[in-house]
């Protein structure tokens, strides 16, 4: 769940060490000083355990008599607090646990296999880390693989898995994956669309927006760290995105949503479950009336966390604005322009002076 700034090239990023491989080797007491973040002041923040967090469930929105009553609570959730947890998904079982599985196994893999399958400069694409714009910056507490989507031709896919074995596997894994959280995050917005009020046509458009539009798997590994106060796993920031989706590869929390009161609470792990996360798209199109939360990610002292984030945007046909039918039926002045959408060119979203 990666913030996106102005100015910043987010289509590249700089080769860093691995985190696991520090850890390994070095086993280390203290974070090595290019890890460490005495801005971020961790102890300042709570960090309550799942305190009112929202549940939505999938089946009761999907079933006629029980679905007015769970389009209220999905109201609440996404305007309160911009994330939820999402349960009762049916038939996602198999290939969420098949991608799970992969993705564990990646991170598990000898250093030396895993490198086969490193970002090269310039690329995102591979096992590294993102963002990483200056050899001077301080580095966030993981590794991540970005593995290149589906769509690839298999030609193309061929020649990586020579090179990458690793990578391969969860490229077959992905292929499934990336076409459940298709359906799943298009049935996802339908019914925040239907909760914010929007029927008919737009709906239907809305519905087919996001399945037909851009998805981007990251996948994220946060190792063991000694120093939980000094360090972060991931900075805290709110997603660009339609939605997010969030799988996690086991039971160690770690996600963190910063809830109104400015008090950090801490996501729990559901088994079976997704946490969705509303992103800034999702707030623009609601004009303000949902939140793209902030949210980071803490490391734990003794354990590994593993988690998948599935970035879900709109079709680039589709501009970025608030709906028309909200604005129509609220009475209420757009807070925020409507911009083009494009795949090559994002921008941080604010509200018109």
């Amino acid at each position: 769940m990666e913030e996106k700034e102005e100015g910043v090239n987010l289509n590249w990023t700089l080769p860093v060490s691995s985190v696991q491989e520090l850890v390994r080797q070095r086993q280390p007491d203290a974070v090595p000083p290019k890890y460490l973040r005495d801005d971020i002041v961790m102890a300042s923040h709570h960090r309550e355990l799942s305190q009112g967090l929202p549940r939505i469930n999938m089946g009761k929105l999907m079933d006629t008599p029980s679905r007015s009553t769970e389009l209220c609570n999905l109201h609440s959730a996404c305007r309160q607090w911009g994330l939820f947890l999402l349960v009762n998904l049916g038939v996602l079982d198999e290939g969420m646990r098949m991608m799970k599985e992969n993705v564990q196994g990646f991170f598990d893999l000898p250093h030396h296999e895993k490198q086969k399958s490193a970002q090269k400069p310039g690329s995102l694409e591979g096992y590294g880390q993102a963002f990483v714009t200056s050899h001077d910056q301080k580095l966030q507490w993981n590794d991540t693989i970005f593995p290149q989507m589906p769509s690839c031709s298999c030609k193309k896919s061929r020649s990586v898995a020579k090179k990458s074995p690793g990578i391969l596997v969860i490229r077959i894994a992905l292929e499934k994956y990336s076409e459940d959280m298709r359906k799943l995050a298009a049935e996802v917005v339908k019914y925040i669309g239907m909760a914010l009020g929007i029927h008919e046509g737009e709906l239907d458009l809305l519905t087919k927006s996001f399945g037909e539009g851009k998805y981007e798997v990251k996948m994220n590994c946060y190792p063991a760290c000694p120093e939980l106060e000094r360090a972060i796993g991931l900075l805290p920031h709110a997603d660009i995105s339609g939605i997010t989706l969030l799988t996690e590869c086991g039971n160690i929390p770690g996600l963190q949503v910063l809830r109104k009161d400015n008090c950090w609470v801490m996501v729990p792990p559901i088994p079976g479950g997704i946490v969705v996360n509303l992103g800034q798209i999702m707030e623009v199109y609601s004009n303000g009336t949902y939140r793209a939360p902030d949210h980071r990610a803490v490391v734990n002292k003794e354990k590994e966390r593993v988690s998948i984030a599935t970035f879900c945007y709109p079709s680039p046909s589709l501009p970025v604005g608030p709906s028309p039918q909200l604005l129509a039926a609220t009475g209420l002045p757009p807070i925020y322009q409507t911009l083009s959408n494009s795949e090559n060119s994002v921008v941080l979203l604010k509200p018109q002076a």
